[in-house]
């Protein structure tokens, strides 16, 4: 199923490809993508534009003043329908279009008409530009590109310079108080003049409220702009693991989600309280001016505590940078070990090993508990120290004010302003000093989350691939060797096949003679170390996964299921399936007894990794799933190893009919299933050992002429 009717973005966008030199599909375009009911939406489809080469851009625009330059562009139409805009004559009232609904065939409408279902937004595209050897080359002035965390705070520079501006504001009109109090009690209280009293204090009430209107926008500005980088970013940490090899797959699943979570802590750092910190600590210097203005003397007890603020605070980062690391490591860990024992909690209690991972997880959190309890205290030791210092600082501007007034150098008023100036003064300081003591925390977790984002993807943006909708099924491997990462030992050492379209081979072998590790290299969810794959004559590498997936009807040895209802796990990755196909691929396997048994039918829940379904009736809906794309290539491993007698000649007779025409892979131990294949292939230490037509494998597997592989 390449094509979603309804999908008006993708086809238009798949057009503009193919007009550019990149023909591609829509699996292409969107696999991978937060699709909106199974939709690519406008706000994704600058990113999908990347991936075919194409620099796009969402606009505003009446569609008079369309850029003719920029033709042909997509706009976008009322009902959620879309179209490629490609010549628009005002004078003769007429826009020439393509319709996704009619195949994107020229048509030339009227323009009134057309303009009633303009929405007014319209996306223009051209390409970008590429170096000799191919590569993009991104433009500069493009934000939305670049370092994954930092181009997405850039994005955000609007708001954060209406923030400064309104900080400006602020600090500004913190000036209001301390002078205010200064001219009551030097030339109000003085000369009784109440009138002049009225005034200020209308003027200082009139700052206040303005005051209080700026720092709530300030909120609300931060607030948003905290919000979209941390939606933009969240997207861009799961798009990496979801689209990274799986030779990057790390070997802990729990310490691997600690690192992940560990976003949390990023996030609380560019939240409101540094952002509103870092941008009132330039101010400081204002205050310490304004100051200076009424007596230099009264701005050194104020640039002495901050000086001393500072370099505390600057002195634990070593150590607390240490901590961090230590405790982002502890967390992962402990994490891991939570993640293994929920997974294996039958294991463990059926062997009384509850205890062993009740000590470990123990163990884990005192030290734990160790390394944060320093940080805290650590923490919390620059918060006490900032608030002494502030407070030695009022208390000294006392002081020497009060000389200062003695000596008639200074009025009382002007004392009171200095002293509530130097309070506004040091807030920022101390807040930022609190910042410093989080700054590693939220540093060490940006380094575990810099590991995840640089592992290697999948799909590289821009690569010019061939598209390939629907494969006919020949494999060919060509000197293919694979080793799983850190490991010594090759999985596959040297294995060469060929595979013709719609040929149905059975794979024998021993546990660890490299049965499943071949089918994952057809699969394309590794790489191979060398040696080349090729499908239908092209090489894998050259083949979008998407696309090479959508041909392909998989089943693993090992069954995961999703928490969902049946009908979710049949229909996985299948958009809009029909009633027939799914009714056809749950008679295939089996599963009509099951379905049609339970209240909720197809809408049962599996429960989380298919834990409320027996074995059987997991591989039966596994075996469902893999039929329901109607693919032309079938790789099954074991897919009856956990079926009782009657279901396994069920599925077995099925697959044999469903399998005709197809390519078939099959992976078994059981010799029942051999009837659905005409070739054997035998492997043996990763390599190919045996290769020919059915019945000459198993006579020669019968009297034992066949030679192991050298390990």
């Amino acid at each position: 199923m390449d094509t979603a009717p309804d999908d008006a973005l993708a086809a238009c966008l798949s057009w503009l490809a193919g007009r550019h030199g990149t023909v591609t599909s829509r699996d292409a375009i969107v696999d991978g993508l937060a699709l909106v009911e199974g939709r690519l939406s406008p706000s994704l489809f600058a990113e999908a534009a990347q991936r075919v080469g194409l620099v796009a851009r969402l606009a505003r625009q009446p569609l008079g003043k369309l850029n003719r330059m920029l033709l042909p562009c997509v706009v976008l139409l009322k009902d959620n329908r879309a179209c490629v805009v490609q010549q628009l004559d005002l004078q003769a009232g007429t826009v020439d279009v393509l319709l996704p609904e009619l195949d994107m065939q020229p048509q030339q409408l009227a323009l009134k008409e057309f303009n009633d279902s303009y929405t007014g937004l319209v996306i223009y595209c051209r390409p970008a530009f590429r170096a000799a050897d191919g590569d993009i080359i991104l433009d500069a002035e493009d934000d939305s590109r670049g370092h994954w965390f930092w181009s997405v705070i850039r994005t955000n520079r609007p708001v954060y310079r209406d923030i400064l501006l309104a900080a400006l504001f602020i600090n500004l009109f913190a000036l209001a108080m301390p002078l205010f109090v200064m001219n009551v009690y030097d030339r109000v209280v003085p000369n009784q003049a109440t009138d002049t009293l009225w005034v200020l204090a209308i003027g200082a009430a009139i700052v206040v409220c303005a005051d209080l209107v700026l720092r709530l926008l300030r909120s609300w500005f931060v607030e948003l702009a905290a919000s979209r980088a941390d939606i933009k970013l969240s997207a861009r940490i799961m798009r990496r693991i979801l689209g990274m090899r799986l030779e990057h797959r790390p070997a802990s699943v729990g310490s691997f989600a600690a690192n992940v979570q560990s976003f949390e802590s990023v996030r609380s750092f560019i939240g409101s309280m540094t952002v509103t910190a870092l941008v009132d600590l330039p101010f400081f210097l204002l205050f310490v001016l304004i100051i200076m203005l009424i007596s230099w003397v009264m701005a050194i007890p104020v640039l002495v505590g901050a000086a001393l603020i500072v370099l505390y605070a600057l002195s634990v980062q070593a150590r607390m940078r240490q901590l961090s690391e230590t405790s982002s490591q502890a967390s992962a860990q402990r994490n891991a070990g939570l993640i293994e024992s929920l997974d294996a909690m039958e294991t463990l209690k059926s062997f009384n090993a509850t205890s062993r991972m009740q000590a470990r997880w123990e163990q884990a959190t005192r030290f734990l508990s160790g390394c944060s309890g320093k940080q805290r205290m650590l923490g919390v030791s620059v918060g006490a120290l900032a608030s002494w210092i502030q407070q030695l600082v009022a208390v000294s501007m006392i002081i020497v004010g009060v000389y200062l007034v003695i000596d008639g150098q200074m009025s009382q008023g002007a004392l009171i302003a200095a002293y509530m100036l130097s309070s506004r003064a040091m807030a920022p300081v101390s807040q930022t000093a609190s910042l410093l003591t989080q700054y590693y925390q939220a540093a060490t977790a940006l380094g575990s989350l810099e590991q995840i984002m640089g592992n290697e993807q999948e799909r590289t943006p821009g690569k010019q691939i061939i598209s390939r909708p629907r494969l006919r099924g020949e494999i060919e491997l060509r000197n293919v060797s694979f080793s799983y990462p850190d490991e010594q030992r090759s999985a596959l050492n040297g294995v060469s096949l060929h595979i013709r379209a719609g040929e149905r081979v059975g794979i024998l072998g021993c546990v660890g003679s490299g049965k499943t590790t071949l089918e994952k290299i057809i699969l394309g969810l590794y790489r191979p170390t060398s040696g080349q794959v090729l499908v239908d004559g092209v090489h894998l590498e050259q083949i979008d996964p998407a696309e090479l997936r959508r041909s392909i009807g998989y089943m693993p040895q090992e069954v995961q299921l999703l928490s969902g209802s049946v009908y979710d796990n049949i229909t996985l990755g299948v958009e809009r399936p029909s009633n027939e196909r799914l009714h056809e691929a749950i008679n295939l396997a089996g599963l009509k007894a099951l379905v049609g048994a339970h209240a909720d039918g197809l809408s049962m829940p599996v429960g989380e990794r298919g834990s409320r379904l027996s074995g059987g009736q997991r591989q039966a809906v596994a075996v469902a799933r893999a039929v329901m794309g109607n693919s032309s290539i079938l790789l099954l491993d074991e897919p009856t190893s956990s079926m009782d007698s009657v279901l396994e000649n069920h599925v077995r007779k099925s697959l044999a009919q469903f399998s005709q025409g197809r390519t078939l892979l099959l992976i078994t131990h059981r010799t029942s299933l051999l009837d659905m294949v005409d070739r054997l292939i035998v492997m043996d230490a990763g390599q190919i050992i045996a290769d020919g037509p059915k019945q000459k494998v198993i006579q020669a597997l019968e009297q034992g002429s066949i030679a192991r592989a050298a390990p």
